[in-house]
């Protein structure tokens, strides 16, 4: 099954007993099921078991059983993504678009640092698009090494990309 018969057919089953009786509040603790996408076949991130097997991203340390539990409104998912569950009801499944300022932000020029060759030490076995911790921890990504310089971006990955969501409630534990 490639990814886009895998996404179609969580999202046929999905939405087909949605529980009016609850929806989902700011300050509520939910549970989701999703499908990050970039297109309608390009995955980034899944907790459906079925469509990370198809998309490649299957992880077998990954508990695909749970989904993904967090408190909304709590600032633990990106803006849009709690924006977007609002208003939702156990067992329903919806389409959310996040543009990149309700997501990872823009790309930001001065997460990008260029480092000449000589203050940059050990430099052997480096590639461009290798994940690196700059100072020990701050995560980056080599973006280019030439004769002069090493290139670093900060940015998150997913910075400056259009994101879109496939999200199912699973559950909702009101405030109390």
């Amino acid at each position: 099954m490639n990814t886009e018969q895998a996404i179609k057919t969580y999202l046929d089953q999905a939405n087909t007993a949605i529980q009016a009786d609850k929806i989902v509040k700011t300050g509520d603790t939910i549970v989701v099921d999703y499908i990050g996408r970039l297109s309608e076949s390009e995955v980034f991130d899944t907790s459906v078991e079925s469509v990370a097997q198809a998309a490649g991203l299957f992880n077998p340390q990954r508990n695909y059983t749970e989904g993904l539990s967090f408190t909304v409104g709590s600032g633990n998912v990106v803006a849009g993504f709690d924006e977007g569950v609002l208003g939702m009801k156990v067992g329903e499944t919806k389409t959310v678009t996040l543009p990149p300022e309700k997501a990872y932000g823009e790309k930001r020029e001065d997460m990008i640092f260029r480092v000449p060759l000589e203050q940059a030490g050990d430099t052997s076995g480096a590639v461009a698009g290798m994940k690196v911790m700059l100072g020990g921890m701050y995560p980056a990504t080599i973006a280019e090494i030439n004769e002069k310089e090493i290139v670093f971006d900060a940015n998150h990955d997913l910075a400056g990309k259009t994101l879109i969501f496939d999200i199912t409630i699973k559950s909702i534990t009101p405030q109390a």
